[in-house]
């Protein structure tokens, strides 16, 4: 690092130093700090395994990279710290360029001289791609939803086939897998059957669709400049099966698509803010079948798998460090949002109990855009001991990491209503206040917290 750059924290503003006295960390001071700083330039990650830490408040970054040194053992996972969907830029009513320069001036402050990846997460449309393009992202989630059709599985086959006529012109590939059958490394035999390939048209025909034109538009706005590209599948109430898999990437790739990675919509269920829920025998059968899948594609150069929704799921992070063999990307957001409401309830009690409350007033229209189950019911209001408290809404795991089927409830009440209490004109400033006038607490939950996270991926490479 520069010598002559140095961070400093103040309990009102984050501050950074050219030698020339302190002035506010803003998106001026940080295009001359990346001048100077070699690593606060994001760059692409390749296939080395990659980490994502999402930041819904903009203090959160020392913590993480405190977490990624906090273990010899993490030091091959490569991390990104700048990471924001467009969605929770909407709901926290933050820019992607205030993203990128909280996310860079919190690894200046920690000293961290690394590399970094930078996600521009779920993109829709070509303007979001412009967006974060022009903040400096370089790593870019297409996420083609809008045109996943979520019934197709459970439609029937006359269904099936007048919906196919539907998107036919949209799936030229269709008859070149009609009657093919692949068998995997893992021993699993595929059959490409019409029906199947049917479903398979229907339920993503205008979502590749969608994807090749973002990445065709991505290619023209880098210019050139090192990039790299994730597919995201995953937002589907019903699993990718592995034949889905191989149509969508093997499209993506004679496209030249520059796909890093892919998220399926994996076995089980992947709510917010707790453990996977379901049956881990057969999640780890059907990941070794999704792991294949990128080596049979595409030999050596393959793709990571990637988990979304990945904050918390310790108990089967080994288990995908290992099935691919390192080649995986986690993404984690709101598990930071989460630790941050930990600093208020130990600094400011009664402000936790209002958030609670406000909380549990807005959950059942927040919830709405999220895979959640808890009710109001499964968890109360309040409690008499603050410490209760905290245990009953922001308790992650029940003595031990790893317990597969700990709901949670009041966890995920919180987690879906970060956007209205961020948003909140009392309760936004109010957050950032304690989180300010108490960095070393915010840094060391969140280092803490993270490194369950990491050591349980490492232990599977």
């Amino acid at each position: 690092m520069n010598s002559t750059i140095r961070a400093s924290w103040s309990k009102s503003s984050r501050m950074l130093d050219f030698g020339q006295g302190a002035v506010p960390a803003d998106a001026a001071a940080m295009r001359k700090a990346r001048d100077l700083v070699p690593n606060l330039k994001p760059v692409p990650l390749g296939l080395a395994p990659s980490f994502g830490f999402g930041d819904r408040i903009g203090l959160a970054t020392p913590g993480h990279v405190r977490s990624l040194a906090a273990s010899a053992k993490t030091k091959s996972i490569l991390p990104i710290f700048p990471q924001q969907s467009i969605r929770e830029m909407t709901r926290t009513g933050r820019s992607a360029q205030q993203v990128m320069d909280e996310a860079l001036h919190g690894m200046l402050a920690a000293g961290y001289t690394g590399p970094t990846g930078a996600d521009a997460d779920h993109l829709k449309t070509e303007a979001d791609v412009d967006i974060t393009a022009a903040a400096g992202f370089c790593f870019f989630t297409i996420d083609p939803s809008e045109d996943v059709d979520p019934k197709a599985d459970n439609y029937t086959e006359a269904e099936v086939r007048a919906r196919f006529a539907q998107v036919r012109e949209q799936a030229p590939w269709f008859d070149s897998y009609k009657g093919r059958k692949i068998t995997l490394t893992t021993g699993t035999v595929l059959s490409f059957d019409e029906i199947s390939c049917m479903r398979a048209a229907v339920k993503y025909g205008r979502a590749i669709v969608r994807v090749l034109r973002i990445a065709k538009h991505i290619d023209t706005v880098m210019h050139g400049a090192g990039f790299e590209i994730e597919l995201s599948v995953d937002e589907t109430p019903l699993p990718t099966t592995p034949q889905e898999h191989i149509i969508i990437a093997e499209q993506c790739l004679r496209a030249d698509v520059k796909v890093v990675s892919l998220a399926p919509r994996f076995l089980g269920d992947f709510e917010k803010g707790v453990d996977y829920k379901g049956d881990l025998a057969a999640f780890r059968r059907s990941l070794a079948d999704h792991a294949a899948i990128p080596v049979l594609l595409a030999g050596s150069k393959a793709y990571k798998l990637s988990l979304h929704s990945g904050s918390d799921k310790l108990s089967i992070y080994t288990d995908i460090a290992r099935a691919t063999k390192g080649r995986f990307h986690v993404k984690t957001a709101g598990t930071s949002y989460l630790e941050a409401l930990r600093v208020v309830a130990r600094h400011e009690p009664d402000l936790f109990r209002d958030l609670i409350a406000f909380g549990r007033d807005h959950y059942d229209v927040d919830k709405k855009t999220y895979h959640v189950s808890a009710t109001l019911a499964a968890v109360p209001a309040t409690a008499a001991n603050i410490g209760e408290l905290e245990e009953l809404y922001l308790n992650t795991w029940p003595k031990t990491p790893a317990n597969t089927g700990f709901t949670a409830p009041g966890r995920q009440i919180l987690h879906c209503t970060f956007g209205s209490a961020l948003t909140d004109e009392k309760f936004g400033p109010a957050i950032r206040t304690v989180l300010l006038s108490h960095p070393q607490t915010y840094s060391d939950v969140l280092a803490e917290h993270f490194a369950h996270h990491l050591d349980a991926l490492a232990a599977g490479l």
